[in-house]
């Protein structure tokens, strides 16, 4: 049988779960999952390899309308990865309305590209709406290939693995086949850190921070780490440091817990907080913090 190779796009609407169904079809967690919309910011690149086929899955930010120049850079993302898949498989959930950003679902069917359309979160419906859902989404994609999911409870998750290498062309891999990722350490300590300000802060507070690690020193038997919580404004500061600096260490407390799990190995971090006033608009900043080329 000859090499197969290519890359596969994951795209859909926010919080439908395309996160959850990239982790489950690489099989390490390589992208954060919470329950905030906006938690992808980046194209996170996943790889699968195996002796005659290499995947290159790719998780995206949700489809939006932008409001600042951040979500215009995440938007312009999304368009790469219409442009360069192999296979697109685009996420849509049972609770999501049905013409959400139909304007783009509409790029898609015009993208020519294969598509494989999961319907994610079925564990919350009942079979009668899962078959309706997916009657509609046949008239509305009629060649897509269908198929009702459940990434939290891993069901039907198998069956998207030969799907994919039935479409994917024949040729070389395009990564190293020991590669998980195309991104480096700093960027998943990065991540991390956002996870927690996701999960731990409310309102506009996680949508206003960036995650810069200043120092990284692997030394033999310790990690360690500095890394730069950006804030928009002044009073967020305040915010994330939080009474008598405890906000700022459950953030800490947290984040090197997963950064020692991530490493395997003890980890040292700090944390500060600076205010770098207005970067989600500006380009500058935003190609600083590796907004400019996805």
């Amino acid at each position: 049988m000859n090499h197969k190779a290519g890359f596969v796009n994951i795209i859909g609407n926010p919080n439908v779960g395309k996160s959850t169904i990239m982790n489950a079809l690489v099989g390490e967690k390589i992208s954060i999952i919470t329950s905030k919309m906006q938690t992808t910011r980046h194209r996170i690149k996943g790889i699968v390899s195996g002796d005659d086929f290499q995947i290159v899955y790719s998780d995206t930010p949700g489809i939006l309308k932008p409001n600042y120049q951040l979500q215009e850079n995440m938007m312009r993302v999304v368009d790469t990865a219409l442009i360069d898949a192999d296979v697109i498989i685009y996420v849509t959930d049972v609770v999501e309305q049905f013409d959400k950003n139909s304007d783009y679902l509409e790029k898609v069917k015009k993208s020519g590209v294969p598509v494989i359309l999961l319907i994610n979160k079925i564990d919350l419906s009942d079979q009668l709406k899962v078959m309706a859902l997916i009657q509609q989404w046949k008239e509305e994609l009629p060649e897509a290939e269908i198929l009702p999911v459940s990434a939290t409870e891993a069901f039907n998750i198998a069956p998207i693995f030969d799907m994919i290498l039935d479409r994917v062309p024949e040729g070389p891999a395009y990564f190293p086949k020991d590669e998980l990722t195309d991104r480096n350490e700093r960027f998943f300590v990065q991540e991390i850190i956002r996870e927690k300000i996701l999960l731990y802060y409310q309102k506009e507070i996680p949508y206003s921070v960036e995650i810069e690690v200043e120092e990284f020193k692997d030394e033999e038997k310790i990690l360690n780490l500095r890394a730069i919580i950006y804030v928009n404004r002044e009073t967020q500061k305040g915010i994330i440091i939080g009474h008598q600096g405890r906000a700022i260490k459950r953030v800490g407390t947290e984040a090197r817990k997963d950064i020692e799990e991530f490493f395997g190995k003890k980890v040292f971090l700090e944390l500060y907080v600076k205010v770098s006033k207005d970067w989600r608009d500006e380009e500058r900043k935003l190609r600083s913090f590796g907004y400019d080329n996805q």
